[in-house]
């Protein structure tokens, strides 16, 4: 019965720090996305115009082109690194 509670016990403390891992993750990706999208993109545009790529400004660049670039990388980078979380706790479905 000890055994059962202490496997029970050790099951929900790596559920939490799988949780955890799990949540710093995303919290990583919203911060870089929001930098990316909201803060290069709208809020520092006006200190980006001068700034030429492609034959645009660089606020221009990151408003139109840039954030969705960026989103593609943080989906693949997540579903990486998510993969590899999942095969270090064990629950990967291999």
């Amino acid at each position: 019965m000890a055994d059962q509670s202490t496997n029970s016990a050790q099951t929900a403390e790596a559920d939490k720090g799988y949780w955890q891992a799990n949540l710093r993750l995303i919290y990583i990706s919203l911060v870089i996305w929001a930098l990316v999208s909201f803060g290069f993109g709208i809020l520092l545009r006006p200190l980006l115009s001068g700034i030429a790529v492609g034959g645009t400004d660089l606020g221009f660049w990151f408003a139109q082109q840039g954030s969705i670039l960026v989103f593609l990388v943080l989906i693949f980078n997540y579903a990486w690194r998510m993969n590899k979380l999942d095969a270090e706790f064990g629950v990967d479905e291999e």
